[in-house]
């Protein structure tokens, strides 16, 4: 996803037109956002993922170059335009976010078909919902079915999310507006000593959370899940007093040692 971002006194109310003070464009997306805080603390990642063959698909290819991470599985599409996120964000920091998926929604069997090798011998695989759900619950499928780590982050939250995912997910990682009410999905939960229910920070915050978890559960197994959160919780927050998203998020040579 390529972020409009403009920061603004306030947030607009319906119908209403505001003077904003900035605008820049990011790049975002929940899981390119979780693959390259991994990558930064040394993780040796890939994206499965589709953009548009436009230039902000081009732009978002050599991103992943920069950050280390192989654009393998990074597929181009003409018959959509490469995801978009319009936020505003007020003075309090508050934001409402409009995004178009775009391209996003074509990722289709066929291509996870072409990253099998790739995710059938991860450590971690991740999962969001900004694909379409039934192609994130083939690829947990996939990798659950190879002894694959499935780190699940249900966002954009949707009402009727599939219980498999539940059964799929080793860690099942809620944003701070999505934590699972329902008991029913509770319920649906895994009860091995693995299963975690997680709710990560907000924001950009939450998907530097994501993604250091990521990093714990592939390279240091042997810590414990409640240590993996303190560490994961320590780097997000990290992330917060930088500005951005994908910018804000820290190189492992930029944290402390005892951390690693």
């Amino acid at each position: 996803m390529t972020d409009l971002v403009s920061l603004t006194p306030r947030l607009p109310k319906t119908g209403e037109t505001i003077h904003g003070h900035k605008f820049f464009i990011g790049f975002g997306g929940k899981g390119a956002n979780q693959c390259v805080q991994a990558a930064r603390l040394g993780a040796k990642t890939a994206m499965v993922c589709k953009v548009g063959k436009d230039s902000f698909g081009n732009d978002y290819i050599e991103n992943f170059k920069q950050n280390d991470i192989s654009t393998e599985f990074t597929y181009q599409t003409k018959d959509a335009a490469t995801g978009t996120a319009s936020i505003i964000v007020n003075k309090e920091g508050q934001n409402i976010i409009v995004i178009v998926a775009g391209a996003n929604l074509l990722l289709n069997t066929e291509d996870l078909r072409e990253a099998a090798n790739a995710i059938s011998s991860a450590k971690v695989m991740i999962c969001q919902l900004e694909v379409t759900p039934a192609i994130s619950l083939e690829a947990l499928t996939m990798a659950h079915s190879s002894g694959v780590k499935t780190l699940f982050n249900p966002a954009p939250a949707t009402a009727d999310l599939d219980p498999r995912f539940y059964t799929l997910s080793d860690v099942f990682c809620c944003n701070e507006t999505e934590n699972i009410k329902d008991p029913t999905c509770r319920r649906n939960l895994p009860h091995s000593a693995d299963a975690l229910q997680a709710t990560a920070p907000p924001q950009g915050a939450g998907d530097s959370f994501v993604g250091a978890l990521a990093f714990y559960l592939a390279y240091y197994p042997n810590l414990s899940l409640e240590e993996m959160l303190k560490r994961s919780n320590f780097i997000a927050a990290v992330s917060v007093q930088a500005a951005g998203t994908q910018s804000s998020y820290p190189y492992k040579k930029d944290l402390p040692l005892d951390l690693f």
